[in-house]
């Protein structure tokens, strides 16, 4: 028997069966790791595995590389303080669906596991989004494939940053840019620190780092982005619209 127990965040939970759940969690020492839960879907325990809950989890298996089973006891639930609020909640679903498909499974990533709970326990704070954003950015780098916003691609100037290459994933300068702006990236200078995010800034570095996502990890898979991604930059669009009307 092969038995283990840690806290962990919920990242999905999905039905199996009659009244089961299959959890992913995401924990620091295994990284994201799956297992069932028996009588999980019931309308008294359901509530517990919500995403984004703190949960201590226990696992068992015969084997180590079985599914096994949780017992779970719930540590808290950062969600619950922000059930009035659509936006957030979009923000949690999308960044739980990302995490939890494109993580490979049982791999240690104790620096995504810190982030996602500070945000977490920042998550009604004001720069919940700007946050968000350099999560999936962390996210992509955990992946390998992290970009380098540090100095200018052509130049190698570190001043005046703004844009980043599609092919390299490497900053570029204004200078730099200016005879190739139809085909970089905007890069929001909330990114490179010391600067306030407004709505449209977070709208672009949550593009800038969908598209490396989708390109380098997605697609390489034959994954499709998960739709509560979507729904996010629906509603991050909806923000800048409204206050532009």
């Amino acid at each position: 028997m092969v038995e283990w127990r840690m806290p962990g965040v919920v990242l999905s939970a999905r039905p199996f069966g009659e009244g089961d759940l299959v959890v992913h969690a995401l924990t620091e020492e295994l990284g994201l790791h799956a297992g069932l839960v028996h009588g999980g879907g019931s309308k008294r325990n359901r509530v517990d595995y919500e995403i984004g809950n703190r949960l201590d989890f226990s696992w068992a298996a015969r084997l180590n590389e079985h599914l096994g089973s949780y017992r779970t006891d719930l540590i808290n639930a950062p969600a619950a303080g922000i059930m009035h609020d659509a936006d957030r909640l979009a923000g949690l679903a999308s960044l739980c669906a990302l995490i939890d498909t494109a993580l490979p499974e049982r791999e240690p990533a104790p620096g995504l596991f810190a982030a996602l709970n500070l945000w977490l326990d920042q998550i009604s704070e004001s720069h919940w989004a700007p946050l968000l954003v350099r999560i999936e950015l962390g996210l992509l780098e955990v992946l390998g494939f992290g970009l380098d916003l540090s100095s200018c691609a052509v130049t190698g100037e570190s001043d005046n940053l703004t844009h980043v290459s599609p092919r390299t994933g490497r900053a570029v300068s204004a200078t730099a840019a200016e005879p190739y702006l139809d085909r970089l990236l905007p890069l929001p200078g909330f990114l490179l620190g010391g600067k306030s995010a407004g709505d449209a800034d977070i709208l672009a570095g949550l593009r800038l780092s969908g598209y490396f996502l989708e390109r380098r990890v997605f697609n390489v898979h034959n994954w499709t982005m998960p739709p509560q991604r979507a729904l996010l930059l629906q509603r991050m669009q909806r923000r800048i619209d409204e206050a532009s009307a």
